[in-house]
């Protein structure tokens, strides 16, 4: 059997697929027609075409922990561009995202992910990113789930990078669990220093049990949150 060989040709198709669910939003954005329902219908079958495409062989583990009556602030490592289309693949559209800031400044793509409920995030400006977070925790008391990757950008080696304090703030703000997800194999599907994607990788998805941030009551904020981050980083890292 030949070896599967990286290609360009399928990292361009997912940019096309990416596009094409973006120009509508912002059309119906300047129509004044966006709707939540519709945003999500795009977003589900745009996972299931970018999985696809990467013949992404997607395998889960612990779907028995989600709580379908649930609202969840949802924590990853992060390792490649996939993993978003991959947890929307796999947990659904009932899903927003806090991303840095640049992202929103790519043409077309980022106006859309402002109209579809996508929450940028300025972590050089402690007041702009205390307002996403704002803008998050209303979204979580609308029942939309929200992801957050804690290592705050991409991970080059696999390994987890030291986690930021802004998601476990919001948890422990809003009084909602975290889900802990592991994601394996992604980063071979698209590492984070490549442009082109090996098809067929096989991604693993792990969910842990939910850990209810509402029980951390012991001691002022800043060991709450440390001891949240601790536990967090605990499942997130066994499920890798």
């Amino acid at each position: 059997m030949p070896a599967v060989r990286k290609s360009l040709a399928v990292s361009l198709s997912n940019l096309y697929e990416t596009l094409a669910i973006s120009w509508p939003t912002v059309v119906d954005a300047m129509l004044g027609r966006v709707t939540k329902e519709t945003c999500d219908a795009r977003l589900a079958a745009w996972s299931k075409k970018i999985v696809g495409h990467a013949r992404m062989d997607v395998s889960v583990t612990g779907r028995e922990n989600i709580d379908p009556g649930a609202t969840y602030v949802l924590m990853s490592n992060h390792q490649s561009h996939y993993d978003v289309p991959v947890l929307f693949y796999v947990v659904g559209a009932n899903l927003r995202m806090l991303a840095k800031i640049e992202l929103f400044k790519i043409p077309i793509f980022g106006k859309a992910a402002r109209q579809a409920g996508f929450i940028p995030v300025d972590r050089s400006n402690r007041t702009r990113a205390m307002k996403s977070l704002q803008v998050a925790k209303d979204a979580l008391a609308r029942g939309v789930h929200v992801w957050i990757a804690p290592e705050g950008t991409r991970s080059r080696t696999g390994d987890l990078l030291p986690f930021k304090k802004g998601g476990f703030t919001l948890a422990l703000d809003a009084g909602l669990p975290i889900l802990p997800i592991s994601i394996q194999g992604t980063r071979i599907a698209l590492p984070a220093s490549d442009v082109r994607s090996l098809p067929d990788a096989k991604v693993r998805v792990t969910i842990s049990p939910p850990i209810e941030a509402r029980h951390y009551t012991e001691g002022d904020l800043k060991t709450r949150r440390a001891a949240l981050m601790g536990d967090v980083r605990r499942a997130i890292e066994s499920g890798l």
